[in-house]
């Protein structure tokens, strides 16, 4: 027998060791994220995460947002099982989760799923259930020069309406002096000026589908929408703006150059920022104009991190996931890199700190558009789709983007409104019937 033991004993350490081994190769978490600010800012911090989670290795696939789309969905319709952590958007959630394509995202007491704000946690669960969790989200709002307003003698609405707006930008509207009236989207894209345009075709009444998803483009609440938008940009709106989306726009505020915008409400951290914004201490914030109706006057979106189905690795996934969304990893990027850094849009948390409230003097109205989006009920007429500024079904982006580029032709003048909207009408109920969705 004693000479038995040191075979059984190298047996056991040798067992030991190939455990070891599976067990550190089965840890290494693939991450499909975006490359924009908060996620690089969470790269950051991977040796935060790895420390309080040893034996988890954390893997990078960091890419420009179009290409991550286009990536991770072949990857999950596959079952390809490349990533085991994917960043997906408020639009595909509720259609992946429907699929069955996502793991159901566990939250315990300390993760505090309630404090998760409302309108958020709704666009991303299903049957009650979670199915991924929120790293930052956002709403749209109204940006405006203060200044400008009240040196003509005018005040800004709190609920501005889109006949209020209109008044106010042509007043300020001073081209001799490099500033316009108004700032929109008017590059093409589903999620470029379609995300604003939706809202404002929502709020003077209109849909994209009918409750037969039939499209809904080429009538009267489409009209008055669009040709407000194309009046007022022409008029009062800066030149090229036909080519200009947020990041166009956020450069021209910040430079003094745009009396109003309204965009995606992550761009108050920026135009408020004395480091980025030449009028950081003029800028204030109200809600987006609204029209007919208050329902879809302002999007949702959210970047939020899921777990596919395919993934080997779901308990170390849920793990990188829980502290990624949790209130403990908004106060590290805060200690690291100050309040104003802070991912937002998720947590009533955040926006109860003092500390945050120092620093963000957009927080209220932040606050109040993201909990008004519903994206359950964002239209006047009843609308058979989930979605405020999409409509979340796979059609969607095809439909989105050649809209958006029939509305740019109207904003530069190569088409007129009604042709572009019978033209969009076109193209839509073809990508409906072929969809399946819709019969002539």
């Amino acid at each position: 027998m004693t000479n038995k033991t040191p075979v059984k004993t190298a047996l056991v350490l040798a067992v030991g060791a190939l455990v070891a081994a599976t067990s550190s190769h089965a840890t290494d978490l693939v991450i499909a994220t975006v490359n924009n600010g908060h996620m690089i800012e969470m790269q950051k911090h991977t040796k935060d995460f790895e420390k309080a989670n040893p034996g988890i290795t954390l893997k990078w696939v960091t890419l420009e947002e179009g290409v991550l789309r286009q990536r991770v969905t072949t990857d999950i319709a596959t079952k390809g099982g490349q990533f085991d952590v994917m960043t997906i958007g408020l639009y595909e959630a509720p259609i992946w989760s429907k699929k069955g394509w996502l793991k159901e995202i566990a939250t315990d007491a300390a993760y505090d799923v309630d404090d998760l704000l409302p309108a958020i946690r709704s666009g991303l669960s299903l049957d009650g259930k979670l199915y991924a969790a929120p790293f930052y989200g956002e709403s749209s709002m109204t940006m405006y020069r203060d200044d400008l307003v009240k040196a003509k003698g005018l005040t800004m609405p709190a609920n501005p309406t889109w006949a209020q707006m209109a008044d106010i930008v042509s007043k300020i509207h001073d081209p001799a002096k490099g500033v316009y009236g108004l700032c929109l989207r008017g590059k093409p894209g589903w999620g470029d000026n379609m995300a604003f345009l939706t809202t404002m075709v929502n709020t003077y009444g209109g849909q994209w589908f009918d409750m037969s998803w039939k499209p809904q483009i080429d009538t009267k609440p489409w009209k008055d929408a669009i040709g407000q938008y194309v009046d007022l940009m022409k008029k009062y709106g800066p030149p090229g703006a036909s080519a200009n989306s947020f990041n166009e726009n956020l450069a021209l505020f910040n430079e003094g150059k745009c009396g109003v915008w309204i965009d995606a409400t992550i761009a108050a951290s920026f135009v408020s920022d004395p480091k980025q914004s030449k009028v950081a201490d003029k800028v204030a914030f109200v809600q987006a104009p609204q029209a007919v109706t208050p329902k879809g006057a302002n999007w949702l979106w959210s970047w939020n991190l899921a777990i596919p189905s395919s993934s080997k690795k779901s308990a170390e996934a849920q793990k990188f996931i829980t502290w990624a969304t949790s209130k403990e990893y908004i106060n590290l990027i805060a200690q690291s890199s100050g309040w104003h850094t802070v991912p937002t849009g998720t947590r009533k948390s955040t926006y109860a700190n003092p500390e945050f409230q120092k620093v963000a003097k957009f927080a209220v109205e932040e606050q109040k558009a993201i909990n008004s989006a519903n994206p359950n009920d964002s239209t006047l007429p009843k609308s058979p789709y989930v979605g405020v500024q999409y409509a979340a079904i796979p059609e969607f982006q095809a439909i989105g983007i050649a809209v958006g580029q029939q509305m740019s032709a109207a904003l530069s003048g190569k088409v007129t409104v009604d042709q572009a909207l019978k033209t969009s009408q076109t193209a839509a109920e073809r990508e409906m019937t072929k969809g399946g969705y819709f019969k002539k």
